[in-house]
């Protein structure tokens, strides 16, 4: 079994007022995809519904669901979100990643 992953009450507070403001559900979609400065990258998508093989987990209402194959590779992974003066973004800290870029929308392992 695959650690769960964590969603901050930060991140989850921001995904809920995307998904209001969209009138869709608060369902935050993480999936890895192959490229990206360092092999893989994040990708962020409002769901509509997990799928049956999703892990999901729930903060504030707000669920965060990851497809089987992207877990392998983010199991353990602390997804915030972050604002800053160079702008505010969604990030996420996993402990499994060898190598990552500046700007952190990629990894490697």
């Amino acid at each position: 079994m695959a650690e769960p992953l964590t969603l901050t009450p930060a991140a989850a507070d921001r995904i809920a007022k995307i998904a209001a403001k969209q009138t869709r559900p608060a369902i935050l979609r993480l999936s890895v995809e192959g490229g990206g400065c360092s092999g893989f990258q994040y990708k962020f998508d409002l769901a509509d519904a997990p799928e049956a093989d999703d892990s999901v987990s729930e903060t504030d209402g707000v669920k965060l669901v990851v497809d089987p194959v992207s877990l392998d590779l983010i199991a353990g992974s602390t997804v915030d979100f972050v604002e800053s003066l160079g702008g505010a973004a969604f990030k996420v800290e996993n402990p499994q990643a060898a190598a990552g870029c500046g700007c952190g929308a990629s990894f490697g392992i």
